[in-house]
């Protein structure tokens, strides 16, 4: 409405005089014959133009470009060309691109990068009013941190839609909530908006009981008079009063729980999991040369480093998509593994509907069940008999989903599962994995979801993998990171230490069984001898409490009682 892309039935939207207007759709942004470097210069439609010429005569074609165009130069620099280039170098450079893909024609690149070329644009240009669909979206973490800092400093207004917790908390000042067909402004950022809905709802709550009970009794009244002559009037007045009000709408809860129970995997031995001496490399690169990791069940771990340390690659290797150049991947006894990307290419049939595709599940699930579950990721009334062939990525994410959590393994290996998913369907996911008994292995930028589900931290960087036995929140407080984002990203040399107790742990699993046996057989003689004395001594303060003399001693049996109990809570 705002672009005028869609006509207002009513009304009036009003716009300051030359005001200028940036949008980001949220998927398919157009794509030309331009270069990365071109579509982000393209401030306005004759600047792609003006450089091109500008760059055709430093290749060396003046003599043949240059004629009859005397005021390129004077047009380019009015239009201040070579700071735009500058910043629009800056501004990519931000996004993730490098210096070899500038020149690149955008049509040899992914839609995400496309889209990322466009978000350059508009940085470049500086619209007054910069409005973003979901443009989090195609960003990786380093990307996401980078576009977050440019925009707290951005001269303009920003209008944006986002699913992105953390990014609505550093940046925005206020949330326009649409509900009953209207808006609703709530000044400060996502969680302050939290609060400060629930206290509205509390109010309109309160007013909507109180105006439905002065309509029950005004209806009463009116019931009861209207047969009555001399109260005729009178009760028609309070029916007229009734249909006069304006009426309140009781508040509805945007936080629905998903009221279904999740079908629960077979139970796996306690050793879900490992990697031995594991060697992988991408041709010259190497990503791991001899990495070690375990994975017991119940645990559930997210992997955090910076990008291209092998995250991923780990997942895989878990996943045992990839095989190791050398070295071990096995798997527990009774381990079903599923890997969540497998899902969108291999396990989705295209012919059939999205309820047929749910539906095919060795799971006893109801039909009623799988619409529930189907309408809490986006799939609702009409939206099931879409064919599979027909949908977006994301909307091939959200059934993935759905289908895994019908029928799960018992250890998931997730790659950022909350990718195209907006608030309230990765609440209903978090939902899912909370009763999740099985084992989770996952990548993810959300923090909130990270927070809420981690209760392990793996740090994976320059090929090793240091191991937080603690959820996030432990992992934030050993590593002293600037923000709770920025620490996912964060490298071996990003003021963080090392958790001790973990190192030691990763190196006793190293050791040989034999040696990993005496060492725990010392132990266990250590405790055997402690408990020895223990009882030793539990046994004789009993002797001294059965014995007639002590109880005539208030103070003495007193101390034997208290030595007593301390002795049983040591033992």
């Amino acid at each position: 409405l705002i672009l005028r892309d869609q006509p207002a039935d009513d009304g009036q939207i009003a716009m300051e005089r030359d005001a200028k207007i940036g949008f980001l759709p949220q998927e398919s942004a157009p794509i030309g014959d331009e270069t990365v470097i071109e579509i982000a210069c393209a401030v306005t439609k004759d600047f792609v133009e003006l450089y091109r010429t500008i760059k055709s005569w430093e290749d060396g074609d003046y003599d043949e470009v240059a004629a009859g165009q005397e005021d390129v130069h004077e047009r380019y620099n009015e239009l201040n060309g070579y700071q735009v280039e500058a910043k629009a170098k800056q501004i990519l450079a931000g996004l993730g691109f490098r210096d070899s893909d500038l020149d690149r024609k955008a049509r040899e690149l992914s839609g995400g990068w496309v889209m990322r070329a466009h978000l350059a644009r508009l940085l470049t240009q500086e619209p007054d009013l910069l409005m973003l669909d979901e443009p989090t979206n195609h960003l990786d973490l380093e990307s996401l941190l980078w576009f977050q800092g440019y925009l707290r400093n951005y001269p303009g207004a920003i209008l944006v839609i986002s699913h992105d917790r953390e990014f609505l908390n550093a940046l925005v000042t206020a949330i326009v909530e649409i509900r009953h067909q209207g808006l609703a402004r709530f000044t400060g950022n996502y969680s302050k908006y939290l609060v400060l809905r629930e206290s509205a709802d509390a109010q309109l709550l309160a007013s909507y009981k109180t105006q439905q009970k002065e309509i029950a009794h005004l209806q009463a009244f009116a019931e009861r008079f209207k047969a009555k002559a001399s109260k005729a009037s009178q009760a028609q007045s309070k029916l007229r009063q009734v249909e006069r009000m304006e009426k309140i709408q009781a508040p509805v809860s945007a936080d629905k729980k998903v009221g279904f129970r999740f079908p629960q995997p077979i139970r796996s031995g306690q050793r879900v999991i490992w990697l031995k001496d594991v060697h992988f490399a991408y041709g010259a690169n190497v990503v791991y040369g001899g990495a070690d990791l375990e994975v017991e069940r119940g645990e559930r771990i997210v992997l955090v480093g910076p990008n291209g340390a092998g995250k991923s690659t780990l997942l895989k290797l878990l996943a045992q998509k990839l095989v190791p150049d050398r070295g071990e991947c096995g798997l527990g006894h009774n381990v079903s593994a599923g890997y969540f990307s497998q899902y969108r290419v291999e396990m989705l049939d295209p012919k059939r509907t999205v309820l047929e595709e749910a539906l095919d599940t060795d799971a006893q699930v109801t039909e009623q069940s799988v619409r529930t579950l189907l309408g809490s990721f986006l799939f609702s009334g009409e939206a099931v008999c879409k064919r599979v062939s027909v949908l977006s990525g994301g909307e091939k994410s959200r059934l993935a989903l759905v289908k895994l959590l019908l029928n799960p393994p018992n250890l998931l290996l997730m790659d950022e599962p909350t990718t195209h998913l907006d608030i309230s369907s990765i609440d209903a996911l978090v939902g899912a994995l909370k009763q999740f008994e099985g084992t989770l292995v996952f990548i993810s930028h959300d923090v909130h979801f990270i927070k809420t589900l981690a209760n392990k931290v793996i740090h994976v960087d320059k090929g090793g993998l240091t191991p937080y036995l603690g959820d996030y929140q432990f992992y934030l407080h050993k590593t002293k990171a600037e923000s709770e984002r920025a620490a996912l990203t964060a490298g071996a040399g990003a003021k963080s230490k090392p958790d001790r107790k973990a190192v030691k742990q990763a190196k006793a699993k190293r050791e040989s069984p034999r040696a990993r046996m005496q060492r725990q057989q010392k132990v266990v003689d250590k405790l055997e001898a402690q408990i020895d004395t223990l009882e030793r001594d539990h046994a004789e303060v009993q002797r001294q409490l059965e014995r007639p003399e002590t109880w005539g001693d208030g103070t003495r049996s007193a101390e034997l009682n208290k030595k007593l109990t301390l002795g049983k809570e040591r033992l």
